[in-house]
C-alpha cells in the first residue's frame, strides 16, 4: 500500500513523469521522422506537426510506467509508447477532418488540415498509423517474435472495428439518437478505452507478464478509460475552451447523449471518482512502484484539459 508521504507526493511524481515522457516522445518522433530531400518532404513535415510538441502522452507514459514495474528498458518502453501514440494522433488528424468532427484547434494550434491541407491530413493520418506497427514490428524492439507479435496484435486490435473505430462510428451514430448509459459505456469503451487499454497491456507483454497475470491491469485500465471519457464530457460542459486547446460544448449542440446529459454534472463527477478509486483498488498488490499509476489515475478526473 502507499504511505502518506507518497499519497502526497503524486502530484510531483505526476508532473515529472509527464514532463519526462512528453520530452521522450518529441524525441523518438523527431529521430524517426526525419525530413526527406524529395516531394515527400511536404507529408513527413505534415507527420512532425502532428506528432511532435503537443498532447499530455498519458498512452506512452501508461505503457512505460507498466513496463517498468516489470523492469524494461525504458528507451524500449518508450519506443512503444511511441506506437500507441502514433495511432491516438492519427486518429485525431482524422477526427479534425471536415468529413467527421470538422474542427479547426487541436492542441491550441491549427488542426492538421487547416495548417497543411485535407488530402496531406489524410496522408498524414495513414502513415502515422503505419508508422505504429513499424514500431512494433522492428526487431529492434524486442528479439523475441513471439513479443512483437503480441504488441502488432494488441495494438491492432484496440485501433479498428473492435476498439477505437468501431467506437468511433458508434458516435458518429449518435447525433440525435435515444442512446441509453449501457450503450453510451459501450461507446466510450471503445472509442477512447480500447487504446488505455492497449497501453496498459502492452507494457505488460514488454515485461513479460504472463496473460493470467495481468487481470488487476487490465481491471485498472477498464476503470481509468471510463472515468478519462467521463472526465472529457465534464470538460466538454465545465471547461475553458483556451485551456483544453479545442472547440468545446460540441456534444450539447449535436444532441448526442453522454455520460453528463444521461447521469448530470454530479452524478457523472461522482461516477467518475469512484471509478478512480476502484482503479487504485485494482493496485493494491503492489507498492511504492505503482505510484505514478495511482497518480495518473487521479489525475484523469482532475485535469483541466
Amino acid at each position: 500500500m502507499p504511505t502518506a508521504d507518497a499519497v502526497g507526493a503524486a502530484p510531483t511524481i505526476l508532473s515529472e513523469a509527464l514532463t519526462a515522457i512528453q520530452s521522450e516522445v518529441d524525441g523518438t518522433f523527431d529521430s524517426m521522422l526525419p525530413v526527406p530531400p524529395d516531394t515527400r518532404a511536404r507529408l513527413v513535415e505534415a507527420m512532425r506537426y502532428a506528432v511532435i510538441g503537443g498532447g499530455k502522452r498519458v498512452r506512452p507514459l501508461l505503457v512505460a510506467t507498466v513496463a517498468g514495474m516489470y523492469g524494461v528498458e525504458r528507451n524500449i518502453a518508450v519506443r512503444a509508447g511511441c506506437a500507441v501514440e502514433a495511432i491516438h494522433v492519427y486518429s485525431l488528424i482524422h477526427d479534425d477532418l471536415p468529413c467527421m468532427d470538422d474542427d479547426d484547434l487541436r492542441h491550441g494550434k491549427p488542426t492538421l488540415h487547416k495548417a497543411f491541407d485535407e488530402a496531406t491530413a489524410v496522408l498524414a493520418g495513414d502513415s502515422l498509423h503505419a508508422l505504429a506497427f513499424e514500431i512494433l514490428a522492428d526487431p529492434m524492439l524486442s528479439g523475441d517474435p513471439f513479443t512483437r507479435a503480441q504488441l502488432v496484435s494488441t495494438l491492432a486490435t484496440a485501433s479498428g472495428m473492435n476498439g477505437m473505430a468501431g467506437g468511433q462510428m458508434m458516435d458518429m451514430m449518435a447525433d440525435g439518437a435515444d442512446y441509453d448509459l449501457h450503450t453510451i459505456t459501450r461507446l466510450q469503451q471503445l472509442k477512447t478505452g480500447a487504446l488505455l487499454a492497449a497501453s496498459v497491456e502492452m507494457g505488460a507483454i514488454l515485461g513479460h507478464l504472463s496473460p493470467e497475470g495481468r487481470g488487476h491491469l487490465r481491471a485498472y485500465a477498464r476503470d481509468i478509460g471510463l472515468a478519462f471519457q467521463i472526465a472529457d464530457d465534464l470538460l466538454d460542459v465545465e471547461g475553458d475552451a483556451d485551456k483544453a486547446g479545442k472547440a468545446l460544448r460540441k456534444d450539447e449542440e449535436q444532441g448526442k447523449q453522454t455520460f453528463v446529459t444521461l447521469m448530470g454534472v454530479a452524478g457523472a463527477r461522482a461516477q467518475a471518482n469512484a471509478l478512480v478509486e476502484q482503479a487504485v483498488g485494482h493496485l493494491a498488490a503492489h507498492g511504492r512502484e505503482a505510484d505514478l499509476l495511482r497518480a495518473l489515475a487521479r489525475y484523469i478526473v482532475e485535469r483541466d484539459h
